[in-house]
């Protein structure tokens, strides 16, 4: 149903990237990664706009997720209803700012988001309440951890009911504990192994926005970080290079 929480629960590494209605997401969604992540937060594009890309995916190997511009009822809910499967929303400072989410992203009883009918590629149920449940449990609900305030709140943030990945703003954490993208300094270094520690005791998944330029993805990995992004554009160059290198011209 969503093959990205079957691999979190799974313990696998959940590698994703970037979506853009630039981009032939059905080609990306087919190419090895987990997710495509689009951004309505520091992009051009509206939600909305996305519905072409995400019909685009239907029935490929990435799921669709969305990083909506603020924890908003009905950002969360357009995100949902043109068929996500998993929701990020920035900038989650406390407990109360997390649980908020998880309602908005949750059909009732255990949340309060609006019923636009069967929305999103979430397979057959016997029941309309089936569906319902389904959903609730299959969705992805990763709030992002960018802020000093979100540091000193971080056992609050992981206790709440719901949150699957603790995600970490690399750039925006990094300029909020003084280091602006030093992201190999001591300071850095030890905010994210605080972070993986709280985030293993409550049994949520840590992860990173992007993985930082010039960084091995397997330092977070050993660190114990199991959710990223990683750019495509450059591995689809070598691969195109590569192709043609072999053609006698």
């Amino acid at each position: 149903m969503n093959a990205v929480k079957d691999l979190l629960k799974a313990g696998k590494t959940v590698i994703g990237t970037g979506g853009s209605p630039l981009v032939d997401a059905a080609l990306l969604a087919e190419s090895g990664y987990d997710f495509l992540l689009f951004d309505t937060q520091h992009s051009p594009w509206e939600i909305k706009q996305l519905l072409p890309s995400i019909q685009a995916m239907r029935g490929k190997k990435a799921a669709p997720m969305v990083r909506v511009s603020d924890n908003r009822v009905d950002q969360i809910c357009f995100a949902l209803d043109i068929g996500a499967r998993g929701i990020v929303v920035p900038m989650v400072n406390t407990r109360e700012e997390a649980a908020a989410m998880v309602r908005s992203c949750r059909y009732h009883p255990l949340g309060n988001r609006s019923n636009a009918g069967a929305r999103g590629e979430w397979g057959d149920f016997p029941n309309y309440r089936a569906y319902l449940d389904g959903v609730n449990d299959g969705l992805v609900i990763a709030p992002m951890i960018e802020t000093v305030q979100a540091m000193e709140n971080l056992d609050g943030i992981l206790s709440v009911p719901g949150v699957d990945v603790l995600l970490i703003g690399p750039s925006d954490l990094s300029i909020e504990l003084g280091v602006p993208l030093d992201y190999t300094c001591a300071t850095y270094e030890k905010a994210l192994d605080r972070i993986a520690a709280a985030s293993k005791a409550h049994g949520v998944v840590p992860g990173m926005y992007f993985i930082p330029p010039e960084m091995d993805p397997n330092f977070f990995v050993d660190k114990g970080y199991r959710f990223f992004t990683m750019p495509w554009q450059g591995w689809a160059t070598e691969g195109i290079r590569r192709g043609l290198s072999g053609i006698k011209r």
